[in-house]
């Protein structure tokens, strides 16, 4: 794959450990859903971190002064969620960031055609979206066409490509190869690029279907 400087790969020490339950086929949702859990944590506070940050002096508690401090002002910043998988990175957004403003995407692939292409159903964002910074929140990315038509989206509501952060647990470099050519200016943030994309368009070795297993809804 090509060098994209667009993306960063998280690498927390804990990630190693964190996805080998989740890519495990005999885990369950509950466990599932806790390892997901405190991985996401991980990877919110990697996409805050690269938000903007205003300088601030502040005064410690032994009476020291930190002119040089940096704060983030989380009240000016919407996390967007890809419905339905997309909800459980956006919580641990919002536990982290209890002020974000809070966008809804509902994008679903059609499984019954070929190339498994996005379809749109419907979105909601707050008022003033436009002028904020964005993490967008969805944990797979695969073929990249849902991602590429949420930011279509974003952009048509008047937020700017460079605002914009793409957070995922698992990216297939074909999805990053196709959002990095629709929108070059969105950066990406991830815990693991793994080797490909299957026929049927999932991650390979990939973890399966990440919304029904973190909601117990696998048949």
């Amino acid at each position: 794959m090509a060098s994209f400087p667009q993306v960063t790969v998280c690498k927390h020490s804990a990630i190693p450990h964190l996805l080998t339950p989740i890519r495990d086929v005999t885990t369950s949702s509950v466990q599932f859903a806790y390892y997901a859990s405190r991985l996401m944590a991980l990877l919110a506070e990697e996409a805050m971190a690269m938000l903007p940050a205003q300088q601030v002096s502040i005064t410690t508690p032994t009476g020291a002064t930190l002119p040089d401090a940096v704060r983030i002002n989380t009240s000016k910043v919407c996390a967007v969620s890809i419905i339905r998988a997309g909800d459980s990175l956006l919580e641990a957004v919002r536990k982290i960031a209890p002020d974000v403003h809070v966008g809804k995407i509902l994008i679903q692939r059609d499984e019954s055609s070929a190339d498994k292409h996005p379809v749109m159903y419907y979105h909601k964002f707050p008022l003033g979206i436009a002028r904020m910074p964005v993490i967008l929140c969805d944990p797979m990315l695969a073929t990249g066409g849902s991602v590429i038509m949420a930011v279509n989206t974003l952009l048509d509501a008047g937020c700017r490509a460079e605002s914009i952060i793409f957070a995922n647990v698992i990216a297939a470099p074909e999805g990053i190869e196709a959002v990095s050519s629709a929108h070059p200016a969105v950066r990406i943030v991830t815990c693991v690029i793994d080797a490909s994309l299957n026929d049927n368009k999932y991650i390979m070795p990939g973890l399966g279907d990440f919304g029904d297993r973190f909601y117990g809804t696998e048949v």
